[in-house]
């Protein structure tokens, strides 16, 4: 594997599979039971940074509770791992929340794991010139699948950090199978810290998905514009509206876009009919009780779990083992 040195950080191309993003767009939409696209479109660069904003609203308090969870409870927190392991973040972004725990962890190798490959450069350089003393190699890769980690000269055990409530967006039976792929990645021994978005009342959750900033309807929104840019798509955005709810049955959050009148739309060159309130399903987010995500990680392979929660109980921080 050819691992140029970019300055300060080591990179991996993994080389993972380019997007067929029209294929999975038409897909979506042609679905007879309900037109869907993955939640992984809404995270253009216009899209990243509206989240960024939904992040910092008095409404949406996952971000912030959870990082008042790990800085109330970071000697226990780093009480679990070990110093001098290799700390792994799968879908790091812009490696933000992992700033928070480096200096109390002092990890020997840092592996942000991310798809966009330019991006994933740019901000492995900045925390690599931020944390001088860490070695830092940055691995493209799709976090989603099993990732082979390259072999760095580390013996300590692996800790995979996955911070916010991205656990959510996957249906349950795809949790445990992304779980089990973290459990082979860190190997027996290692541990996963991560977040989960707790079970509450919907009132708190729906407010959260319907901030009164209007940020998150502008998100959801924005998937029609890039559609429109990158699928030479014609959607109206005034003529679709954002919509996301607790469905409490299913524990989960549920966005969709839903057609204010009957039209048609051309994407891609194909012709969609809408009917007046039909929808577009564009994310879920699953909220867990902690003792059912627990038996999820179980199932994984995942064992002596320890937990931290606000005093609310709005929110949840997990340290688990693999086994």
């Amino acid at each position: 594997m050819h691992t140029p040195i970019l300055q300060d950080i080591v990179f991996h191309d993994l080389h993972p599979p380019a997007v067929n993003i029209r294929q999975e767009v038409l897909q979506g939409l042609s679905n007879p039971e309900q037109r869907r696209i993955s939640p992984k479109y809404l995270y253009d660069e216009k899209g990243s940074h509206l989240f960024d904003a939904i992040c910092k609203t008095n409404d949406y308090y996952p971000t912030r509770t959870e990082h008042s969870i790990i800085k109330d409870n970071m000697e226990k927190i780093t009480g679990c791992i070990d110093t001098g392991c290799v700390l792994v973040e799968p879908g790091s972004g812009n490696s933000q929340k992992v700033r928070q725990l480096l200096d109390a962890i002092q990890p020997r190798a840092y592996l942000p794991v991310d798809i966009s490959k330019s991006y994933l450069k740019q901000e492995a350089r900045k925390l690599a010139s931020e944390f001088p003393w860490l070695e830092v190699h940055a691995v493209c890769a799709d976090f989603t699948e099993p990732v082979p980690l390259p072999a760095v000269d580390e013996t300590g055990p692996k800790v995979a950090f996955f911070p916010g409530s991205s656990i959510g967006n996957f249906e349950p039976a795809d949790a445990v199978e992304f779980l089990g792929n973290m459990a082979d990645m860190v190997e027996r021994g290692g541990g996963l810290l991560i977040g989960v978005d707790l079970k509450k009342e919907s009132a708190i959750l729906n407010a959260a998905y319907n901030d009164s900033e209007g940020l998150t309807a502008a998100f959801n929104l924005n998937l029609l514009s890039r559609l429109n840019k990158d699928l030479d798509a014609d959607f109206d955005l005034d003529r679709f509206d954002h919509k996301a709810f607790y469905n409490e049955d299913l524990g989960r959050i549920e966005m969709h876009l839903v057609s204010t009148s009957d039209q048609q739309v051309q994407v891609a060159g194909e012709t969609f009919e809408f009917l007046k309130d039909e929808t577009i399903h564009t994310e879920n987010s699953y909220k867990y009780h902690v003792e059912e995500f627990h038996a999820l990680a179980k199932k994984a392979g995942f064992h002596n779990p320890k937990v931290w929660t606000d005093e609310q109980e709005l929110f949840s921080v997990h340290y688990l083992e693999a086994e």
